[in-house]
């Protein structure tokens, strides 16, 4: 009897831990380029990835590429010159349908973004936040408003076949007209996805410092009041909620966050980076240096390594896949019924084509909403 075929790798993330300046609302591991010889990590990078090849063989065949950070648009032209033609051959030459890059407004040239577009690079995901120097100097962002808008126009002029603009809301001191502003001034630039973040105090962050001692406060109907406007504005002008926290044009969806969502298969690469393949999670070493030194010695950069259990898959479904318009599969609900009709009751969720989808105020409490579905 044939074993079953094992599903592909259609996803690659690739961590580029380099910022300008450390925002002090972020998480994501990264830090100053410094002392940092990014030549050095770059042929890491690389070298990781011809490893993952050898590794994965005939499963990896990707579709989409994602470089996240820190800042990926901080590389130099004469870095990315020679890195990206390594980096694909080291992958075997894909061709993938959506190739991501983050980029900051402020370190973005003409040249720079000429070189993503003909090394593959189709999809532009621009960090600009807000669009008024209040907001932008609370989060410590490194642009300005002109800045951003500048960037954009580049984006456009190099013709990127996709770009999106992420904003933020429940920043502390932004007022819900400002927050307005931001909306109305993303809308007239039409870009092509958008995705609009509700605040939140993470770990290991300055903000989360001052939360804990209450400089920093959260107000559930603050935040609620940000979101509706988001979602009627956004609607309005024809841009599909297709997740909570993402809006797009007809066939501008992130296809590479789908794919999370639907719980698929994705490599990655780099300090931090996450890969969860055959439901094992792997982690890599969050440490720039000790990262290169692991990759150089043909040593596996995999710090952690877990299991994931069938409870354990089936809550990251709910909780993901409960986010999306197409909602998630009854298959995930056997035992739930008094919850999800609890959920009906209460006007939080309904079943659309055998799933079970948030409706518009649902959407406000998701997080309450999964975990009273797993409680």
């Amino acid at each position: 009897m044939n074993a079953k075929p094992m599903p592909p790798i259609r996803q690659l993330y690739l961590h580029i831990p380099f910022c300008h300046r450390i925002c002090p609302y972020c998480s994501f591991y990264k830090h100053l380029p410094g002392e940092t010889d990014q030549a050095a990590f770059l042929q890491s990078i690389v070298k990781e990835a011809e490893q993952a090849r050898k590794l994965w063989r005939d499963r990896l065949a990707l579709e989409t590429i994602y470089w996240g950070g820190g800042t990926p648009s901080l590389l130099s032209v004469r870095a990315l010159e020679s890195f990206l033609p390594a980096l694909r051959t080291a992958l075997g030459n894909p061709k993938p349908l959506e190739w991501t890059v983050e980029m900051n407004p402020v370190t973005l040239t003409a040249a720079k973004l000429e070189m993503f577009r003909q090394h593959g690079v189709t999809r532009a995901s621009l960090g600009v936040q807000a669009w008024d120097s209040g907001t932008l100097q609370t989060l410590g962002r490194d642009h300005s408003p002109a800045e951003a808008e500048e960037a954009y126009g580049m984006l456009r002029a190099a013709q990127f076949p996709k770009v999106s603009m992420d904003l933020m809301f429940s920043v502390p001191g932004q007022s819900l007209e400002a927050w307005c502003g931001s909306l109305e001034k993303t809308i007239a630039l039409q870009p092509d996805h958008i995705s609009c973040y509700n605040l939140t105090y993470e770990e290991d962050t300055a903000y989360f410092e001052r939360f804990q001692k209450g400089e920093y406060t959260r107000d559930e109907h603050v935040d609620e009041a940000f979101f509706s406007e988001a979602m009627d504005r956004l609607r309005s002008d024809g841009y599909a909620q297709y997740e909570i926290s993402n809006y797009a044009r007809e066939g501008s969806e992130s296809l590479h966050n789908r794919g999370y969502w639907r719980g698929e298969d994705y490599l990655g690469l780099g300090p931090s980076a996450v890969s969860t393949i055959d439901r094992v999670r792997l982690k890599n070493v969050s440490n720039t240096a000790a990262y290169v030194r692991c990759v150089r010695s043909e040593e596996s950069p995999t710090m952690e390594a877990e299991h994931l259990t069938a409870d354990q898959w089936r809550c990251e479904r709910l909780a993901l896949e409960l986010r999306t318009a197409r909602g998630v599969d009854v298959q995930w609900l056997a035992g739930l019924e008094k919850q999800v009709e609890e959920l009906f009751s209460e006007g939080l969720a309904e079943m659309q084509e055998g799933r079970l989808c948030l409706t518009q105020r649902g959407k406000m409490v998701a997080d309450s909403v999964i975990a009273h579905l797993w409680s």
